[in-house]
């Protein structure tokens, strides 16, 4: 923990430097002080000219992303007058021309240059326009690494030797040799288990399971154990939060009850995504059912969950924002590009063009969100499955001059398409025909049966109400034995009310058969090919719901009857408010009388149209999506198979091969180990994608078991600080989900329940399952998950890792901590016994760091452990000479009046706030 603070101390310090270095020039200091190109003059040319003449483009002959280019000048000659700046063309370019914009950059394709820099090649030109004579021409930016072709690399050979191990070990050793690096033994195999057990289930060993593998001599126990963990369901959990980071999953979000961003129910998606890693779904089929589930396979309720991945960047109040953000983060989740770079002008370092942004966004311009209804229930604001579809297959596309979407270019519509120049081959498009169950909800069986089950309850109903008032009103005028009537023990029912309970079932009976003939109807209509019926059971159907609209009607006027009466009957003569209420339903009676009138002459009509069961949707959709997905993930296609490596090899080893995780274009960072990462992709690619495979074969390399510590590898701390190139393991601190879910375990507390709708986030501290299932959204996250940095849901490529006090607090003062803490310590004084002897101790010392920190305690820790228990119980025991707090947290579980016991529960506490809890080591 303290070498990660040092580390980004030290870069926050780098940064600094380099931002002080970067300050420009001011436009009255320039002409004094000698310009050096490359620190003042280059990135004026690179940020604001390369993109029209650079290496990708050269409009007019002419390059400007390096110096000796720049001198060559363009097709109409030189544009630098060396030593005379007033003489050169470059100059006349950039700057305004009366109250005319400047000719460069043109007016839509970037930002004009500001007074100091033009100031700064002003005085660059008339100081002689030096260059580095060592300076390097920019190369084609196809030609960048991460966009050719991956090949598998051959394994390096050892010392001469073919490397007989696993292959990933041989990469990383070569690099050893190279950097005169030593690589660190292997870590002791209580830490290796506690590290592969967090890393692939999130949750660590149980006692026994600790000694289990520390008692097993079997040469392939480790290996064992990987394979266990991989075929656990917490595996799905674990790796499905990590993949949830890189794809932005995010719960609905709102003001109160109102809907802005994502979609209700979008949990499926979530538990898709456990589900799908659970089963070993290839990487490849997830990306494409996530894009395009519903062109893949329309009919499957399961896939189509997948689409939340689209669904997520909804957003209410403006299209735009949410297309946005689908172009955005697509290509940076799948592809590693920065294509939102290009939303304004041509993108600065990679061979993308805005033209090419507007394009991408055409694939998704037609889909739309929707919400189906889902078995047992109708209501989709309580339950439903939201997913994705094409809506307008006809919408247009235009490309917005300067990113401004008020300015559109509607005289060049734009059609569908990747960025060709970044990777030659194109979209393949076929529209995608939908079954009639598949673009009308309203003909799948639970909905249909739904609808019956609706109107037979509902029948039900209303004809139990009219027998109980025809029962109460046989009551009130049954007679007694005596003769005498039982009037005034029951109140008779009005005329009125057993008339609206009559006309209800009327309209409910009829209701009921509407339904039914509706659905023989659309059964008949919709069939393949249509039944010879289906004219006359659509006329049927029509004429039953004109029948019901007209019970109805006649159910509305005698509620209103009857309201008007009650009113009347109140009214007094001397109050405004019943008369005003008498009026209010003299004007509803008038309202529905009117309606019902509509009803009876509509009856007269003999059109055969009739209400469908929801909505009908568009019996085709694009394809675009599908032709974009399987693009995404064609063998050819360079980055998507490195992209998931890259995503990988971060949390199993806590450093990328490739740093920018979301960029390898050439703005990104270099590969540290190109050849590993490419015989990874490749590794991914022959074996299907299935992502298990590659995990085991990163969890057993050498590599992944080495220790975490330095020492005595002092040399290799200063021939690689930043370990670079692998020779420890990286120690890192648990992820907020992680924290929270391993106190519970190891407490014998966390609920294992697996999906369902999400949680609400302030029940962290009361309901204990796995932090994965509690809501998570830009304004709803749980506080204590925050406190550990959770995922920002908005981009979280990678997480962040802060070390703050609050964190701490939250250990040492929440509920939730404070009534783990106790119940474990209650747990453990069961197993070994509440004797203070000093055998008895010392077997609850072993046994509470086996439970939360997966070790035995060193003797200085035994030592100082049970004096903590003395000196504590000695305190506890004398209450009176302690000082009370004046307030505290509501803890549930109350702490131990016995004072050793109270003394277990304070050192328990403190073992779940040790470093080495929160750390993987």
């Amino acid at each position: 923990m303290r070498e990660n603070c040092w580390n980004i101390t030290r870069n926050l310090l780098a940064s600094a430097v380099l931002l002080c270095c970067a300050v420009p020039l001011r436009a009255e200091d320039a002409q004094d002080r000698p310009i050096d190109y490359a620190r003042d003059v280059k990135p004026i040319l690179a940020g604001h000219c390369a993109q029209c003449h650079g290496a990708l483009r050269q409009k007019g002959g002419l390059r400007l992303d390096a110096g000796s280019l720049a001198l060559k000048g363009g097709d109409s000659g030189e544009i630098i007058e060396l030593g005379s700046a007033e003489e050169s063309l470059l100059i006349e370019y950039i700057l305004p021309d009366g109250d005319d914009p400047p000719l460069m950059p043109p007016d839509g394709q970037g930002t004009a240059l500001k007074a100091e820099q033009v100031a700064v090649l002003t005085a660059w030109i008339n100081q002689g326009a030096k260059i580095p004579a060592d300076e390097e021409i920019p190369e084609d930016p196809r030609k960048h690494w991460a966009f050719q072709r991956i090949e598998r690399p051959t394994v390096p050979m050892i010392d001469g030797k073919p490397f007989d191990g696993n292959p990933i070990d041989a990469f990383i050793l070569a690099k050893h040799k190279a950097k005169q690096l030593t690589a660190r033994p292997e870590a002791d195999k209580a830490t290796l288990l506690r590290r592969i057990y967090l890393d692939l289930i999130g949750l660590p060993p149980t006692r026994d399971e600790l000694q289990a593998f520390l008692a097993d001599p079997a040469p392939d126990a480790y290996e064992q154990v990987v394979d266990r963990l991989l075929s656990s369901p917490h595996y799905g959990e674990r790796w499905g939060r990590h993949w949830m980071d890189v794809w932005r999953y995010s719960d609905w979000a709102g003001y109160r009850a109102e809907v802005r961003e994502s979609q209700p129910h979008i949990w499926r998606w979530r538990d898709w995504i456990i589900e799908s890693l659970n089963a070993d779904k290839p990487y490849d089929r997830m990306v494409q059912e996530m894009i395009a589930g519903d062109e893949i396979a329309p009919g499957d309720p399961d896939t189509l969950r997948a689409t939340g991945y689209l669904v997520r960047n909804w957003y209410k109040f403006n299209r735009n924002v949410w297309l946005e953000s689908t172009v955005e983060h697509t290509p940076k989740a799948f592809l590693g590009i920065t294509m939102n770079c290009a939303k304004c002008h041509d993108h600065m370092y990679d061979p993308i063009l805005q033209k090419d942004y507007y394009q991408f966004r055409a694939i998704f311009e037609p889909h739309r969100v929707r919400t189906d209804q889902v078995p047992g229930q109708l209501n989709t604001t309580k339950d439903g499955l939201v997913r994705v579809f094409d809506q307008d297959l006809q919408a247009s596309t235009f490309l917005f001059a300067r990113g401004n979407e008020k300015h559109p270019d509607k005289d060049n519509p734009l059609t569908a398409a990747v960025p060709v120049s970044l990777l030659p081959e194109g979209l393949k498009i076929e529209p995608v025909s939908l079954t009639p169950r598949q673009y009308y909800p309203g003909l799948r069986d639970h909905v249909q049966q739904g609808n019956l089950n609706y109107a037979r309850a509902a029948l039900r109903n209303s004809e139990t109400a009219l027998k109980k008032l025809t029962d109460q009103l046989v009551a009130s005028t049954a007679e007694t034995t005596d003769g005498a009537t039982a009037a005034a023990a029951v109140t008779p029912p009005s005329d009125l009310a057993i008339a609206v309970a009559a006309k209800q079932v009327a309209y409910q009976l009829l209701h009921l058969q509407s339904v039914q003939a509706r659905i023989a109807a659309d059964e008949a209509k919709y069939a393949t090919p249509p039944a010879a019926s289906a004219p006359q059971l659509a006329a049927d159907a029509a004429a039953a719901e004109r029948q019901e609209n007209v019970a109805k009607a006649q159910w509305e006027v005698a509620k209103a009857e009857q309201a008007l009466h009650t009113a009347k009957e109140a009214e007094k003569p001397e109050d405004d408010k019943t008369k005003q209420a008498v009026k209010k339903s003299e004007e509803a009676l008038a309202k529905v009388q009117k309606d019902l009138e509509t009803a009876l002459a509509a009856q007269e009509k003999t059109e055969a149209t009739y209400s469908p069961f929801g909505e009908i949707y568009p019996t085709q959709s694009s394809g675009r999506r599908l032709a974009l997905a399987r693009w995404i993930t064609d063998r050819e296609n360079p980055l998507a198979a490195r992209v998931a490596v890259n995503h990988m090899w971060l949390r199993h080893f806590g450093e990328a091969l490739v740093p920018s995780v979301f960029d390898f274009g050439l703005n990104g960072k270099s590969p540290s180990h190109p050849a590993l990462l490419d015989w990874l992709a490749v590794e991914l690619l022959d074996n299907g994608w299935t992502m298990k495979q590659l995990h085991r074969l990163m969890v057993t390399s050498q590599a992944y078991r080495m220790a975490s510590t330095v020492g005595d590898a002092t040399a290799n701390l200063e021939a690689d600080p930043d370990n670079v190139y692998l020779w420890r393991m990286n120690p890192r601190r648990m992820e907020a989900e992680a924290v929270r879910d391993a106190m519970l375990y190891v407490c014998g507390q966390l609920d294992t329940t697996a999906g369902g709708p999400e949680i609400d986030q302030t029940d962290g501290q009361t309901i204990l399952r796995r932090s994965i299932y509690f809501r998570s959204a830009k304004e709803k996250q749980m506080l204590f998950l925050e406190l550990f940095d959770q995922a920002n849901v908005n981009d979280c490529y990678r997480r962040n890792e802060s070390i703050v006090p609050q964190q701490a607090l939250a250990m040492v003062n929440s509920p939730l901590a404070l009534a783990q803490g106790r119940v474990l310590a209650k747990t453990l004084t069961t197993t070994v016994g509440e004797e203070s002897t000093p055998e008895v101790t010392t077997q609850f010392l072993n046994a509470a760091f086996e439970q939360i920190l997966c070790r035995r305690p060193t003797d200085a820790e035994r030592a100082t452990c049970s004096a903590f228990l003395q000196k504590q119980t000695e305190l506890l025991a004398t209450p009176g000479q302690l000082t009370q707090f004046e307030s505290g947290p509501d803890v549930k579980t109350k702490p131990s009046e016995n004072p050793a016991l109270r003394a277990r529960e304070n050192l328990v506490q403190v073992l779940l706030n040790h470093n080495d809890f929160f750390t993987i080591r």
